[in-house]
C-alpha cells in the first residue's frame, strides 16, 4: 500500500503539482480541485503552516547601517559631478532587520523546497515587465499566516464538497485556510 495518491501521474509531474496547488493555497487562502488532490494538498501544506508556527519567533532583531541615494523632490537621484563623472549621492541610514536564528533558517529553506516563487503583476502594467514584484511566501508565512494559527494545534485547512465535475463527475471541492 503507497503512502500516498498517485493521481495518475509521473512523480516529477505529481510534485511540480502539489507544489503549484499548494503555493497557490497559501497564497489566495483557498481554491477548488478534486477530492484526491485536495487530501494530498493538505497534507503538504499543514506540514508547511506547523513549521511556520513552530518557528515564528525564532528571530533576532540586528541595526545594520545601509547606504541610500538621496531623492530631489520629484523622487529621482541627486548627483553630483566627482573628476568629471556624475555620480550619486548617499546617505547612510540605520535600518533595523529581521536575522533569522538557525532553526528559523533551516525551516525558511524547507519551505522553500516545496513552495515556487510568485510573481505580482499589477493590473494596469499587465503583459510588461516594469511593476512586476515578487513575493517571497516563506515571510507571508511567518509574518501573516503563522500568527494566526499560533494558538491552534493543527487543522488549518478546511475542505468543502461542492459536488461532481461536469466533464467527468469528479467531486469537486474547496480546499481552504480556516
Amino acid at each position: 500500500m503507497a503512502g500516498y495518491r498517485k493521481l495518475g501521474r509521473t512523480s516529477n509531474q505529481r510534485k511540480a503539482l502539489l507544489r503549484n496547488q499548494v503555493t497557490n493555497l497559501l497564497y489566495h487562502g483557498k481554491i477548488v480541485t478534486t477530492e484526491a488532490k485536495a487530501k494530498e494538498i493538505r497534507k503538504i501544506a499543514e506540514r508547511m503552516i506547523a513549521l511556520a508556527v513552530r518557528e515564528k519567533d525564532n528571530y533576532e532583531t540586528v541595526t545594520v547601517q545601509a547606504k541610500v541615494p538621496q531623492k530631489d523632490k520629484d523622487g529621482k537621484r541627486v548627483k553630483e559631478v566627482k573628476d568629471g563623472k556624475r555620480v550619486t549621492v548617499y546617505d547612510i541610514v540605520d535600518k533595523e532587520i529581521k536575522k533569522d536564528l538557525p532553526s528559523r533558517l533551516h525551516a525558511r529553506r524547507q519551505m522553500k523546497k516545496v513552495l515556487y516563487t510568485i510573481k505580482e503583476v499589477p493590473a494596469e502594467t499587465a503583459g510588461r515587465k516594469k511593476g512586476t514584484k515578487v513575493v517571497d511566501l516563506t515571510n507571508v508565512l511567518f509574518d501573516e499566516i503563522a500568527p494566526k494559527y499560533a494558538s491552534r494545534q493543527g487543522g488549518y485547512t478546511r475542505i468543502i464538497k461542492i459536488g461532481p465535475r461536469k466533464g467527468d463527475a469528479a467531486m469537486e471541492v474547496v480546499i481552504e485556510l480556516v
